[in-house]
């Protein structure tokens, strides 16, 4: 499976005042990523509505590795790390990088599915799981095993 790298333009209000990239603005440039991977792939906001299922976080940790400025060019990816065989459970991935390839931070998030209606963990519907078996892998991908 091919990487799914989006180039992100920093913007200058996400400058903090030692003049580089705001350690919150790593977050939303990881969400921005990975729900244009899911909108591409056809599940969007509404279908999300439709289906009555939506995506939630346990955890989301940055680990920074070089500062960003301004004029800095980037690139964000998304991979899956691991999942369960039916992908109620997974974890993610970004990658920034500079543009000499520099990895600038790295985001770990392990996350699952909403019932929207129910507001209980769920299993998602069909049409997710096969997005979520196209997702792009890391090379360490696995499949988790524990219980639910």
């Amino acid at each position: 499976m091919d990487k799914f790298i989006v180039p992100i333009q920093i913007r200058w209000s996400d400058i903090d005042q030692n003049r580089h990239l705001r350690h919150s603005a790593y977050y939303d440039y990881g969400a921005m990523v990975r729900m244009k991977y899911l909108n591409q792939h056809g599940l969007t906001t509404e279908k999300m509505e439709e289906l009555q299922v939506g995506p939630i976080l346990f955890r989301e940790e940055a680990k920074f590795r070089r500062e960003l400025k301004l004029e800095d060019k980037l690139t964000v990816d998304v991979e899956m790390v691991s999942a369960r065989n039916d992908f109620s459970r997974w974890s993610l991935r970004h990658n920034f990088l500079k543009d000499d390839q520099t990895a600038a931070a790295i985001i770990n998030m392990d996350g699952a599915w909403l019932d929207l209606v129910k507001r209980k963990l769920a299993d998602p519907p069909e049409f997710v799981k096969d997005i979520f078996r196209s997702f792009p892998r890391s090379a360490e991908f696995q499949f988790i095993t524990s219980e639910k």
